[in-house]
């Protein structure tokens, strides 16, 4: 298999966009990609300050690595769940990242701060681990971005992740996410963060191929709390018809992001300017929510309660 670029040896076949790419080809089309979804969505300037959320994993160490290459001024957040061994692992891959690129990374140590680790957590207000971990690292990763000063939040979701986060939200008619699901959430008040996801016009495998090819190493290993994940069923099934039919996943997910710009054009109203009119600051911890409390202190305040009863 030839690259269909510069014929050389391709590292990696994209039938979705019915080409074989070498490993620099590779390389140099991963940037193309953000750089277009960058442009594209207006998600920042090469002027604005980025805080990059990371895991350990594939997708958010590629993105780092990405940005940096692009000239980006971008630092690096990883937050401690307090998963066992793989918390440890993770957190040894995105230090050797950092120290590796003589990149800023700042850590936060969730557990510490909740006193409790997330499976735990979970077990103790009665929640899918998932969800709570959710809940917890949107909290985190924009209180630091909003106390440190950057301008934008930066996370590795890919075309992957989004293709079956909103084939989720589709199956339940979850209108209030899929008004919010897109690449870009605006900083839609004081406290708030604005939010990109540079890597959606990417998926996993490509991801991978450019770990591989430009010598990143990541935590291959899924989280173990992951495990019975609705999330994983629909990339499961999206992934049978994306073998039927390549190219379905960008398809949906794509056709989806025009539909919802359309939308907002009849509507003559943003997002922005929906979410300034329901959004103000927690009574407890002065972040942006829609109710008396947001969703990070609510849940705090059950697992207080759970703790005294038990």
């Amino acid at each position: 298999m030839k690259c269909r670029k510069c014929l050389d040896k391709a590292v990696l076949s994209i039938p979705r966009h019915n080409t074989a790419l070498c490993g620099p080809c590779l390389t140099e089309y991963a940037q193309i990609q953000v750089e277009r979804a960058i442009g594209r969505e207006k998600m920042c300037t090469k002027e604005n300050k980025i805080l990059v959320a990371v895991s350990g994993g594939k997708d958010s160490l590629a993105l780092w690595d990405i940005l940096l290459k692009l000239g980006y001024y971008v630092d690096g957040l990883y937050v401690n769940l307090g998963i066992g061994q793989y918390s440890v692992r993770s957190r040894q891959k995105v230090e050797a990242f950092a120290e590796l690129r003589n990149a800023m990374l700042f850590t936060k140590d969730a557990a510490n701060d909740e006193g409790i680790g997330i499976r735990e957590l979970a077990d103790l207000v009665r929640r899918p681990t998932c969800a709570a971990c959710g809940c917890i690292k949107r909290y985190q990763f924009n209180r630091v971005a909003v106390d440190q000063n950057y301008d934008v939040l930066a996370t590795g979701h890919n075309l992957d992740d989004e293709a079956a986060r909103l084939m989720g939200n589709v199956l339940r008619w979850n209108q209030e996410f899929l008004e919010k699901q897109g690449p870009v959430l605006p900083a839609s008040m004081e406290g708030f963060a604005k939010k990109i996801k540079p890597l959606y016009r990417l998926t996993e495998r490509e991801i991978a191929a450019y770990c591989v090819v430009n010598g990143i190493d990541y935590i291959v290993e899924d989280c173990p709390m992951a495990t019975g994940s609705r999330l994983l069923v629909y990339k499961e099934a999206l992934d049978v018809i994306e073998q039927a039919s390549p190219g379905s996943k960008q398809s949906f997910y794509w056709g989806f992001l025009v539909q919802q710009g359309a939308k907002a054009q009849l509507d003559h109203q943003s997002m922005s300017d929906r979410d300034i009119a329901i959004l103000h600051p927690c009574e407890e911890c002065g972040q942006p929510t829609s109710a008396a409390m947001c969703s990070y202190c609510k849940l705090m305040a059950k697992a207080q309660i759970h703790q005294k009863v038990s």
